[in-house]
């Protein structure tokens, strides 16, 4: 039976990741509020915080779940401390998501923590690590479009609903893109465990440009078009219609200008 060790300090949660809750926490205050005299101002920062919480909440669930089935190194790596700058690979991680969300309003699956899968027994645990972070993701995308599906929004300020509704769409790309069996995705490695070792060593190569194919496969129009296809019949499965999609993201990017016909919808 394996005994899990880390010391309080290694879990202790990080003033960086309480400082992105509180970022997240003020900026949805002025966005419900419409504190901010431009509220794509206001939206732009608590989508933006509340997206990297959501990095940081997905490798956590990565690192926890691996501390659970046998790899006791996650602690002094610093990875249950939420604090981003401890991901192995900070640019995948947190920047590129980040950047990605700005330029094109995608959810990018990020790869940061190094889990030393020769501690882990069993291919159930194997794949429950790996399945964990995305699991997160799909978590984070119910408590959005919770207000939704439960018929709750009267009384939520129109920005905010918006706001909710362009966060969802981010939480459902990344589940999506981040369960795609493709290797150097979180999907491969859930059925990895199961492959045989002749298929794991060819397909290794090409674990580092998984994620670069998938993208590349995005710009082919048909494949764009069925992805966010499938993205926009689940969003509207949980409630969120094409109107709140498309005025959170244009909310979003305030720099853009804003649009008139989301600013006078209900």
């Amino acid at each position: 039976m394996t005994t899990v060790t880390t010391r309080r300090s290694d879990r202790r949660i990080s003033p960086v990741f309480l400082g992105l809750l509180a970022v997240t926490a003020v900026t949805g205050w002025a966005t419900w509020t419409g504190f901010a005299q431009q509220p794509g101002v206001a939206v732009f920062l608590f989508v933006t915080a509340a997206w990297i919480v959501s990095l940081c909440l997905h490798e956590y669930a990565h690192a926890r779940t691996a501390l659970h089935s046998g790899d006791i190194t996650v602690g002094s790596k610093g990875y249950l401390t939420l604090n981003p700058l401890k991901y192995t690979h900070a640019l995948l991680s947190i920047v590129l998501p980040v950047l990605f969300l700005i330029m094109g309003g995608i959810g990018l699956p990020g790869g940061a923590v190094f889990i030393e899968r020769g501690r882990i027994r069993g291919r159930w645990r194997h794949s429950l690590v790996s399945a964990a972070g995305p699991l997160t993701n799909v978590l984070f995308a119910a408590v959005c479009t919770a207000p939704f599906w439960l018929d709750a929004l009267d009384g939520v300020p129109r920005d905010f609903r918006y706001a909710l509704a362009f966060l969802a769409l981010l939480q459902v790309t990344a589940a999506i893109l981040n369960f795609l069996p493709v290797p150097g995705l979180d999907g491969y490695g859930v059925l990895e465990p199961w492959l045989s070792y002749g298929i794991k060593r060819q397909v290794e190569p090409f674990a580092p440009f998984g994620l670069l194919f998938v993208f590349a496969l995005l710009w082919i129009p048909s494949l764009n078009g069925a992805f966010f296809d499938l993205v926009d019949a689940i969003l509207r499965g949980l409630g969120i219609g094409a109107l709140d999609q498309y005025c959170g993201h244009e909310l979003y990017r305030f720099w853009l200008g804003s649009n008139a016909y989301c600013s006078v919808s209900p």
